[in-house]
C-alpha cells in the first residue's frame, strides 16, 4: 500500500461494511481483496471476492437501505469511500461511469438469478436442502 494514497486501509479481517447497517456510500477497492459474505440463520455464505477497481455498496447510494451483506478485508485492502453527492458529481463529469455501475449491477443480478434457479431446481427435484 502506497503512503499518502487516497482511501482508507483496512487490515486483514477488518469489516468495511456490515450487513444490517444503514449505509449511504459505496466503496471502490483500490488495492487488495475483499470478501462479500451474507449471514443467514447464523451461518456465513461467501458471495464473491472483490479486487482492484471493483466496487461494493452501490445499492446503499441509490436506496439508502440497510446493507445486504458484510464486506471485509482479505489481507490489507485500500478502499475509497464514495458518498451520493460525490458519485453524482463524478457521473456528471463522466456519464459512462453510470453505465459501468449499471452494467456491474446487471451482471450481479444475472448471476444471482442463475443461482436461485439452480437452487430451486435442486429443491424441486429432491436433491436440494428444501427436499424431504
Amino acid at each position: 500500500m502506497e503512503a499518502g494514497a487516497l482511501g482508507k486501509t483496512y487490515k486483514n479481517g477488518e469489516v468495511i461494511v456490515r450487513q444490517g447497517d444503514t449505509g449511504d456510500s459505496m466503496y471502490v477497492i483500490q488495492d487488495g481483496l475483499a470478501e462479500v459474505v451474507a449471514e443467514k440463520d447464523g451461518r456465513e455464505v461467501r458471495l464473491r471476492t472483490l479486487g482492484k477497481g471493483e466496487f461494493v455498496g452501490e445499492m446503499a447510494v441509490f436506496e439508502r437501505e440497510t446493507r445486504s451483506a458484510t464486506v471485509r478485508a482479505v489481507g490489507d485492502v485500500r478502499a475509497l469511500t464514495v458518498d451520493r453527492r460525490s458519485l453524482l458529481k463524478k457521473i456528471q463529469e463522466d456519464p459512462t461511469l453510470a453505465f459501468r455501475i449499471v452494467e456491474t449491477m446487471s451482471r450481479r443480478v444475472r448471476s444471482l438469478t442463475e443461482e436461485v434457479a439452480l437452487l430451486k431446481g435442486k429443491a424441486n427435484d429432491g436433491t436440494g436442502p428444501q427436499s424431504g
